[in-house]
């Protein structure tokens, strides 16, 4: 029966009249501010907005972070940057549940607001909550579950907020990226295929609230200016509702071989083959078949997102140097000169843009994971060695 009153609630448009039923003690919002998941898609936390009116008996979450795997056509959706998310709204009790199961941490900043800015707040997310406005192109950086609650809070203030640089480090999207990825090397790794050199870039002190935790300082320091001129501060009051974990064993990696020591390892087994194929004056077939299709294909995947994705940091990825489609699309060609002992033009152009891609490496202007480097110089080793064998075969 209480559930079927929530969604009554929700349903019923909001309006001062009825607002005035409520003291203004009653009625309060907060933000809420969540700690990172285990899974890749809760990395970087979660931030809601929590409505209490305790004259009616509601306390209910506002949450832009709701989604479903089981969207058709999900993974081709997101890697095309077409995600669809969508305002949800539960009580708080399920919604704090969840985190306490998770041993997540949960912290709420009560919104110093007045009374008609609470009433404009809530009718704006009850007006997100219908149907038709619910659902939204979620984009992670510009447009995602922490900057649409800072967004709706902003429209709803009769004034400004001020926000007060926390700290003057200079960051770039990708900086902020492996704060929360740390100790996921493996996720790390692959985001950091995905993003170009538009990560990169510098960003202003309101573009690092795409995260949470960046979100909720900036919250904290904030002030709002009134019309009048009159200041006062963003949030009245803080509190922890789910206490910090001392030790939390998600943070632990997911895999005992971090990218650079897997690629390492790799570097040491391409050089100890082509040592052997040269004494013996002949190509290794099969690790040429295996790194030129892996390059090819994680190529294929790089040239996708920064021709065809939305996503607006993936383009242009200088990556494309290491990691293209040629590889995989002249593997046939590749694979038939290496076992003729042909000169291979081929090789010899990728010898010459790996070599300068390795020089450059410092200058490029993008960052890239340091895995990178020993799979370049694998790529670099056989395209080397073949045009080595190649040679002494026409000599």
């Amino acid at each position: 029966m209480k559930k079927i009153l929530f969604i009554l609630f929700l349903s019923i448009p909001f309006s001062p009249i009825s607002a005035l039923a409520s003291s203004i003690d009653s009625m309060q919002i907060s933000l809420l501010t969540c700690s990172p998941g285990s899974e890749i898609y809760s990395l970087f936390g979660h931030t809601a907005i929590r409505y209490e009116d305790k004259s009616r008996g509601i306390d209910v979450v506002f949450n832009y972070g709701m989604f479903s795997f089981r969207t058709s056509n999900f993974i081709w959706r997101f890697v095309k940057g077409e995600t669809d998310y969508q305002l949800g709204a539960t009580e708080y009790r399920n919604f704090i549940s969840e985190y306490e199961y998770d041993g997540r941490e949960v912290s709420q900043q009560t919104l110093n607001l007045s009374q008609e800015e609470k009433e404009k707040l809530f009718f704006l997310l009850q007006d997100n909550y219908r149907p038709e406005n619910r659902i939204y192109r979620y984009n992670f950086f510009f447009d995602n579950c922490a900057t649409r609650p800072r967004d709706k809070i902003e429209d709803c203030i009769n004034g400004k907020i001020e926000y007060k640089e926390t700290s003057e480090k200079t960051q770039s999207f990708r900086d902020i990226i492996h704060e929360y990825t740390s100790n996921h090397p493996w996720e790390r790794f692959g985001i950091d295929l995905c993003l170009g050199s538009k990560a990169d870039k510098p960003i202003s002190y309101r573009q690092k609230m795409f995260a949470p935790d960046y979100l909720h300082k900036s919250f904290a320091a904030a002030i709002i200016k009134s019309s009048k001129g009159e200041k006062k501060a963003l949030v009245v009051a803080t509190k922890e509702l789910l206490p910090k974990q001392i030790e939390q064993a998600d943070d632990k990696p997911s895999f005992f071989l971090t990218p650079l020591q897997v690629s390492l390892l790799l570097f040491v087994l391409v050089v100890g083959i082509t040592i052997y194929d040269l004494k013996r004056r002949k190509s290794s077939t099969p690790l040429d078949f295996i790194l030129f299709l892996s390059a090819g294909i994680a190529g294929c995947i790089i040239s996708f997102l920064a021709c065809f994705s939305e996503h607006p940091t993936v383009s242009p990825n200088y990556l494309l140097f290491v990691f293209h489609p040629f590889h995989l699309l002249c593997l046939p060609f590749i694979l038939k000169t290496v076992k003729m002992k042909y000169k291979s033009w081929y090789h010899l152009l990728n010898l010459v843009v790996l070599t300068l891609f390795i020089l450059l490496w410092a200058v490029i202007p993008q960052r890239f994971d340091l895995a990178v480097l020993p799979l370049a110089l694998s790529l670099l080793v056989r395209s080397g060695s073949n045009s080595i064998l190649a040679y002494k075969k026409h000599k």
